[in-house]
């Protein structure tokens, strides 16, 4: 794969709004591993602007490093400033699931507040599940969701 290419806007509005990011990935003493370059991976899928910490003192090698990371990653270099690397790919696009048109509501779990019987005692809270053909009363009731009735005349038709 190829490195990204980007415009000089694009890599001016790119630098800015990687200022106030800190560094996602470190490249530690051992250099440029494969489990480096698959935490480089999952943070561009994720974030798609990241900065990453070069621990290497020679601008030689954060300058190869940072090649083989666009190439291998297929993302655009945006800034190298002493030992930070600023790296975007644009993020992929997730998979929609498909919903079936037939489900409905799931259950939830609510929390109601019941006052005491007795006056100056704390009120109760309790957890109720309601199911998704149930409601919750103002009273902190569970109530089953009425079926709406059919007109007669309407039926008729």
């Amino acid at each position: 794969m190829t490195a990204l290419t980007l415009s000089t806007s694009d890599t001016k509005d790119l630098r800015s709004q990687a200022h106030h990011l800190d560094p996602v990935v470190i490249i530690g003493s051992d250099g440029l591993t494969p489990a480096v370059m698959k935490e480089i991976n999952a943070a561009l899928n994720a974030h798609g602007l990241i900065k990453v910490r070069a621990g290497s003192d020679e601008r030689e090698t954060r300058l190869e490093w940072l090649a083989s990371i666009t190439d291998e990653l297929n993302a655009a270099p945006v800034q190298h400033i002493g030992k930070l690397l600023v790296i975007w790919r644009p993020i992929p696009e997730k998979e929609a699931k498909p919903v079936a048109g037939d489900r409905r509501a799931g259950p939830k779990t609510l929390k109601v507040l019941k006052n005491s019987s007795r006056g100056g005692q704390r009120p109760e809270v309790k957890q109720v599940r309601v199911l998704g053909n149930e409601r919750l009363t103002a009273g902190g009731k569970v109530k089953r969701a009425r079926v709406a009735q059919k007109s007669v005349k309407k039926s008729a038709r």
